[in-house]
């Protein structure tokens, strides 16, 4: 194969240039990046209990330290839904079987006496 963009050459999309890189060394060697200017802001806007100004600057300054989670869509095989099956008709012997065999994929979580519809704290 001849000419052409070959794969993987060049400059990963979004990665800083050094000239890029540079000015951000710098900036964060002189103490003042502007993520310290906009922290700096917000801080000022709720001490003079101005909210609004400081839950902007806030919602700015919120993707440069805290990381987005990404969605994760749950699914049964195939893609289909996830299987559930009813207990509420079980006896008590099938329960304590079923506790048995089952129990200790539940991890260290404790018993869930205190919880008999699994619906956790509200």
């Amino acid at each position: 194969m001849r000419g052409g963009p070959r794969k993987g050459a060049g400059r990963p999309r979004g990665a800083a240039t050094k000239r890029t890189r540079e000015i951000a060394d710098k900036a964060s060697a002189d103490g003042l990046t502007p993520l310290e200017v906009m922290l700096k802001a917000m801080r000022a806007h709720a001490e003079k209990n101005d909210w609004d100004a400081a839950a902007s600057i806030a919602k700015d300054a919120a993707p440069y330290m805290h990381a987005k989670l990404a969605s994760v869509q749950h699914t049964g095989r195939g893609g289909g839904p996830i299987q559930t099956v009813d207990l509420t008709n079980v006896s008590d012997e099938q329960l304590n079987a079923l506790e048995a065999i089952f129990g200790p994929l539940a991890g260290a979580s404790g018993d869930d006496e205190g919880d008999p519809g699994g619906e956790g704290e509200a």
